[in-house]
């Protein structure tokens, strides 16, 4: 997403306003390293801050900007790939991330890089290509990518970055006039089982008929696709989730058969940005797919989910922030990925940043340990 929309923006200011006075006496700078910031600390009974590296911010590779990260992948211990939106008219790119830690803070580098490329070999870039969703394929030799702009779901090869293949996208799901999806509302989100053989398409926003309820929280809704690591993949079912009032849903994760992990965000001009992250259940999940409108389902057809943080109740741990934010920890957080099991039984949990290439926002690596029940 290029740029972070105010939806329901009244709805979200008294809640922002409330902590703003808490988070107003932050800590100083980080620390002369550039990049890995903070002690952490407890964001909520499940969920505590490791830290967060900066070291990302406005830096560069092989001659192009790391800037737009929308997407985050761990692909294998102390490694991950990052996906770049729609920077100007820069050409789609993946980065690969060596990760570490130093004293429990998050260590992060960039060591490659691979651009997208059409089946004729020439570069997407970012005036036909909004890179917002990554999975790495299992065997580490494709990737699937989400564009936001049709949508698509497109498989990249990662030694040429050339294109191989793209999935079945359901008409509707097109953006209007094609079909029923607003403009830069639609996959934001991807995730893989770890089998490979389940894929999840999550919308930023509702579909036209879908709509949003009285409180402010947009239907939308999950594509689930069935088929095999760098074969084919068929739509399986869709599923209906509603994230809180005036919140978006950019991204997922998969924990389980039946359990995924949910990232929800919004921004308020002036007072900054919303970032909650959320269990979510898929046991008895109902197969919406043939309801032509999910303004009339009752609240048991959405997908059932539990607040695991709120980014604002971390502890600001040394970060600063380029423009106003209820906690100086915030930026426009886009990307999320589980990482491997932590010493008493928490998993790690990665969340991205996306600057948009812009002045006034960073891109920041936050590295956190989860009770996932």
């Amino acid at each position: 997403m290029r740029w972070q929309t105010p939806f329901a923006a009244a709805a979200v200011l008294a809640a922002l306003t409330t902590s703003l006075t808490a988070a107003a006496a932050a800590p100083g700078p980080t620390g002369a390293d550039g990049g890995s910031g903070g002690s952490g600390g407890s964001c909520s009974p499940d969920a505590r801050l490791l830290g967060f590296s900066d070291s990302l911010d406005k830096a560069s590779y092989d001659g192009q900007p790391v800037a737009g990260l929308s997407a985050l992948n761990v692909t294998r211990p102390g490694h991950a790939l990052a996906l770049v939106d729609n920077v100007q008219t820069t050409p789609a790119r993946v980065f690969g991330l060596k990760l570490g830690s130093k004293q429990g803070k998050p260590q992060v580098a960039v060591d490659s890089m691979t651009i997208l490329r059409r089946p004729d070999g020439t570069p997407y870039n970012g005036a036909d290509f909004d890179g917002e969703g990554l999975v790495a394929e299992r065997g580490g030799r494709t990737i699937l990518a989400t564009s936001e702009r049709e949508p698509s779901i497109r498989r990249f090869r990662l030694s040429d970055g050339k294109q191989v293949a793209s999935l079945p996208v359901p008409s509707r799901f097109q953006v209007a006039p094609a079909g029923e999806a607003s403009t830069n509302a639609t996959f934001e989100s991807l995730a893989v089982s770890p089998d490979g053989h389940t894929l999840y398409a999550g919308m930023e926003g509702p579909l036209a008929p879908d709509g949003t309820d009285a409180q402010g929280s947009s239907r939308n809704r999950i594509i689930r696709y069935a088929g095999h690591p760098g074969g084919e993949y068929a739509v399986a079912a869709q599923y209906a989730y509603k994230p809180d009032p005036g919140l978006s849903l950019v991204e997922l994760a998969v924990v389980g058969r039946n359990e995924l992990v949910s990232l929800e965000r919004t921004f308020t001009p002036g007072v900054g940005n919303t970032i909650r992250v959320f269990t979510v259940s898929l046991r008895q999940a109902a197969d919406v797919s043939q309801r032509a409108s999910l303004a009339d389902a009752p609240d048991g057809v959405f997908l059932r989910k539990k607040l695991l943080f709120d980014l604002v109740d971390c502890p600001p741990s040394g970060a600063i922030a380029k423009q106003p934010q209820p906690n100086p920890l915030l930026d426009n957080v886009e990307g999320l990925a589980l990482g491997g099991w932590l010493p008493g039984g928490r998993r790690q949990l990665y969340l991205l940043s996306d600057d948009n290439n812009g002045a006034a926002q960073i891109t920041r690596l936050y590295s956190l340990a989860v009770e996932l029940r």
